[in-house]
């Protein structure tokens, strides 16, 4: 038995369009619950939050379940290089048994730079890794009360070979910076059964210079990194295209414009079979992003 067949698929609600954020790093974890508090409060169920170098996710995780009524909180993702199997399995079965039914483990690979330069670890095997990750969490020993099997959890995946792990292994995959065709892409992959929890990242401006020049702002860093880079390649795009942050890569990756350019944008990812998509929304100020949460859900979620 596999340890996807082990687990419970689409067990936990994420509703249809949740946020995906990294701003709370940058917020007192206090104002932090209050935003998300808010959030819920305006339709959207899901917060998707990261893991690099600010704080802890499941101690966030933790933080803003506590201190909220009905919010899930997502990882998009949580660094398998950061914790080892056993750890990471019990800390998901900590929150699950917390709060059931709140939590979405989402793992990832990462990349060379944070798992080599900042963590030390080798990642010359990112896919066998994570092979080798779950099958560690699925006999992971856990002495404490709370579920016996692993709750729900999905990979952040790109290519194939990772979408095919996520749809034997886990309940799916959250890929993360990509256009609608990457979701056409991996549904195909992954068949019908598999859950598909695309990123989408917006800009709530309509000017076209102006929309871009905040998308150039955030796509930078992501865009030099492989793991990026190669999976838009594989979508046609050329590497100049790429390098330069072309107006034709810009515009497949981020929606920007109207509220109805940014709903179409969501649209297509369903038409294209996500099954949930989180939506972040990108300003030049950080300050700005929950404004855009307002502006946005009455289209998305209302």
């Amino acid at each position: 038995m596999t340890y996807g067949q082990c687990m419970t698929k689409a067990s936990i609600d994420l509703g249809k369009v949740g946020l995906w954020t990294n701003i709370l790093d940058t917020l007192p974890s206090s104002e932090g619950n209050e935003l998300c508090a808010e959030a819920s409060s305006l339709g959207f169920k899901t917060i998707w939050i990261p893991e690099a170098v600010g704080r802890d996710p499941f101690v966030t995780a933790m933080r803003v379940l506590e201190n909220t009524a009905d919010v899930v909180v997502a990882t998009g993702i949580a660094n398998i290089y950061a914790r080892d199997a056993m750890t990471m399995a019990n800390a998901q079965r900590s929150v699950e048994e917390a709060h059931p039914g709140r939590f979405l483990l989402g793992l990832g690979v990462s990349h060379l730079h944070l798992v080599e330069w900042v963590r030390k670890h080798d990642y010359s095997k990112p896919l066998t890794f994570m092979r080798d990750y779950l099958a560690a969490m699925q006999k992971a020993r856990f002495m404490a009360v709370g579920p016996t099997e692993l709750p729900e959890l999905v990979l952040a995946a790109l290519g194939p070979k990772m979408l095919e792990l996520a749809a034997s292994e886990t309940a799916g995959a959250h890929p993360y910076f990509v256009p609608p065709e990457h979701t056409q892409m991996a549904r195909e992959i992954m068949g019908q059964d598999a859950l598909l929890y695309p990123e989408q990242m917006v800009v709530l401006e309509e000017d076209p210079s102006a929309a871009r020049a905040i998308a150039r702002q955030h796509m930078t860093t992501y865009a030099a990194l492989p793991n990026y880079a190669n999976n838009l390649r594989r979508l046609g795009y050329e590497t100049e295209e790429i390098e330069s942050l072309d107006d034709r890569v810009v515009d497949a990756v981020i929606a920007w414009g109207s509220l109805e350019a940014i709903k179409e944008r969501v649209k297509a990812h369903f038409d294209a079979g996500a099954d949930h998509v989180c939506v972040q929304v990108l300003t030049e100020d950080s300050q700005d992003v929950p404004e855009g949460w307002r502006r946005l859900a009455p289209a998305l979620v209302g």
